[in-house]
């Protein structure tokens, strides 16, 4: 297991924090913009950054330690490979640097290359590739060094929906084949379900909340974990002199359901926008602004007046 001690990741955290990741379990850390995700995977490789602490690794202490001396892989968002170098040399970098045997090499390049369904390009140079599969380049390169520490920090922020998707199912069935550790950085919370076995939530430096995905969905134990985890935000409103939430996901716009006991709420639309299978209703509701995320197709005239329904058990209280 990797162990995060004391970990302070800018000047102005007054207090550390500890966390730790476990062999075999992909977690993700999800935060906003300068949340500290990037420091922490810079301080985890041995890298300059303001971040201080002690990191424990399989027990050892390598706090000190050389990025060389530390079994971690860092793959950046940036699509970093060796322009002058093939995809297959690219892959084999980091076990020529090992002195690893060349039949061998080939063996173990040609092998991750398979698996990020590489093979067919071996043998072009990055520039001659797409995105996608540079960055396919660049994962492969960091799983030939076999590291005990896989770091992602938002490996596919730059690519597009339909490709980032693709590879995040692939990153999926590949990453949990083996034993290693696995810390993915993210702003998307779509990549806390789709990836994650467990949830690091970052926030301006601070440790918020930790544990499987499901449970901090279920639990915020603040406001703001509950909006790092909300697609685009969660609505907000006092009730009984306290501070409520509600996710888009669980308004209505119809009161169908009677077995649960439920709040009606008014909103006047001001935008109304769909996709197709899911429809997204603005509006000001006691003067915050709300959104609804609905299943379909729905007939809304922007301007109008439309009651909401919350079901008390989809409210949460802080």
């Amino acid at each position: 297991m990797l162990a995060l001690a004391n970990l302070r990741l800018n000047a102005g955290c007054s207090e550390g924090f500890s966390h730790t990741f476990l062999s075999g379990q992909i977690t993700v850390v999800l935060g906003a913009n300068n949340a500290g995700k990037t420091d922490m995977c810079r301080f985890i490789t041995g890298l300059s950054t303001p971040a201080r602490g002690e990191i424990l690794l399989d027990g050892e202490d390598v706090s000190s330690m050389s990025p060389q001396q530390r079994s971690v892989s860092l793959v950046y968002q940036a699509f970093v490979n060796y322009p002058n170098l093939t995809v297959l040399e690219n892959i084999e970098s980091p076990l020529r640097a090992h002195s690893a045997p060349a039949a061998a090499r080939l063996t173990q390049a040609s092998d991750i290359a398979a698996k990020l369904q590489l093979t067919e390009l071996l043998h072009r140079l990055p520039h001659e590739l797409s995105g996608g599969q540079q960055q396919r380049v660049a994962i492969a390169r960091a799983l030939a060094k076999d590291a005990r520490v896989l770091l992602l920090d938002e490996p596919l922020v730059n690519l597009d929906f339909k490709l980032r998707e693709a590879l995040e199912n692939e990153l999926r069935e590949l990453l949990t084949a083996s034993n290693t550790i696995v810390i993915y950085t993210s702003s998307d919370p779509r990549d806390a379900f789709t990836l994650g076995d467990q949830l690091l939530l970052l926030d301006n430096g601070r440790k918020l909340q930790s544990g499987s995905p499901v449970d901090v969905y279920r639990n915020p134990n603040c406001l703001r974990s509950m909006e790092l985890l909300a697609d685009p935000f969660v609505n907000r409103f006092l009730g009984d002199g306290s501070e409520c939430a509600i996710r888009p996901e669980h308004v209505r716009v119809d009161d169908k359901d009677h077995s649960q006991a439920s709040i009606t709420f008014e909103m006047q639309v001001t935008a109304f926008e769909t996709s197709g299978d899911e429809s997204f209703i603005h509006g000001q509701v006691a003067d915050h602004d709300w959104i609804a995320r609905c299943q379909g197709m729905k007939e809304i005239t922007v301007g109008s007046k439309l009651a909401l329904h919350v079901r008390e058990q989809d409210i949460v209280r802080f």
